[in-house]
């Protein structure tokens, strides 16, 4: 299990500027609408301090972190749902991913170029939440109609209660109403999963800012007002900042993150963001061979978890040997953590904890 993120934005916004300094690839990020035409997808690992400290207690021959991957596509613009500068083909490319970053710009530059001839960041907010409102509508109108002409072959219950479902969710998008904020039951949410809305998909905001970090007071109130009304988290980055950054070594980054006081980047943040927004956590297992994060939903039970890292491991599950982080590296791994009683042995309901250190047994 990891984390898909699809990176949205206007042109001209720094979207692949963001994306470049996530992967470390070099791709495109000229002054020009569509520059990116196809899809990048990148997989950035993710930088976990936990993983760093654990190491330094087991030495394990290898070490293996998380994973982020990230889709950037092209720059979207008004009428992009209907193809406008290949907008549907873009859109399609972010609808199997699990979360949306939608990047707008908070600086304004003679050397970069606004495909509206001014930053107005609630404007450019708007433009793509409309088209992806849209593409959602013309996506529910299609499976309506499929729906209406299913009746041979489902039962009627079934067909008034899919109907029911889809016309609610076109009433509310034709109100500029994202999916994520209908109130649906975990049926009715189990039911409409199945078609990677994009609208349903949780989302964060990434202002990018200048160099300098200066913003408009009144604009950064206008800004979090909107998206505390949209249930959106809101983080800024300066992406042209964190592009140099991640250039630097990982010694050379530690050291100019410690000289502005400063525990984690931007892209940190930003990555962790998205875990927060999923509700994703991070469990480890660790031993001479290999030290690994997993990637976990919070509140998943051992057996759920252990399934994460193989299907026989739940389904033959026994019990979890776990040590949490804390008690990991104040007794220096697992021998000291064993001496002072701190494995613990935990059997089908135990729910397991962000950092725990677990130890599967099982029989299949």
């Amino acid at each position: 299990m990891s984390l898909k993120c699809g990176i949205v934005g206007l042109p001209n916004v720094g979207k692949s500027t963001l994306f470049n300094s996530l992967t470390n690839m070099t791709i495109p990020a000229e002054n020009y609408p569509f520059c990116t035409i196809e899809p990048n997808v990148g997989v950035v690992e993710v930088n976990d301090s936990r993983l760093s400290a654990i190491k330094d207690i087991v030495n394990p021959e290898k070490v293996i972190p998380a994973i982020v991957e990230f889709v950037d596509i092209a720059g979207l613009v008004k009428g992009a749902s209907n193809g406008e500068g290949l907008g549907n083909k873009f859109l399609s490319n972010i609808r199997d991913t699990d979360a949306i970053a939608h990047v707008f710009r908070l600086f304004d530059s003679k050397n970069v170029t606004h495909v509206s001839g001014k930053v107005d960041p609630i404007t450019d907010i708007d433009v793509i939440n409309t088209e992806l409102i849209i593409s959602d509508l013309v996506q529910c109108e299609r499976l309506i109609d499929k729906v209406k002409n299913s009746n041979k072959s489902q039962p009627k219950s079934q067909i008034d209660k899919s109907l029911s479902i889809l016309e609610s969710i076109k009433n509310n998008l034709e109100n500029g109403i994202f999916i994520k904020n209908i109130n649906f039951n975990n049926e009715e949410l189990t039911y409409i999963k199945n078609f990677n809305f994009l609208t349903l998909k949780p989302m964060m905001y990434i202002a990018n800012v200048s160099e300098d970090f200066f913003i408009d007071k009144k604009k950064i109130e206008e800004i979090e007002k909107f998206c505390g009304n949209q249930n959106c988290p809101l983080i800024y980055i300066c992406a042209k900042l964190e592009h140099e950054i991640s250039q630097l070594s990982s010694i050379e980054k530690k050291e100019f993150l410690m000289s502005y006081g400063i525990e984690k980047s931007g892209l940190d943040e930003f990555i962790f963001a998205g875990y927060n927004l999923l509700g994703l956590s991070t469990f480890f297992t660790a031993g001479p061979k290999e030290l690994k994060a997993w990637t976990y939903r919070s509140g998943m039970l051992a057996p759920e978890t252990a399934g994460v890292i193989h299907t026989d491991f739940q389904r033959g599950f026994i019990r979890a040997e776990v040590i949490s982080y804390e008690d990991f590296i104040k007794y220096k791994g697992e021998t000291g953590s064993k001496n002072n009683g701190k494995m613990r042995i935990e059997g089908k309901d135990y729910v397991v904890q962000d950092g725990d250190i677990i130890f599967f047994r099982f029989n299949v």
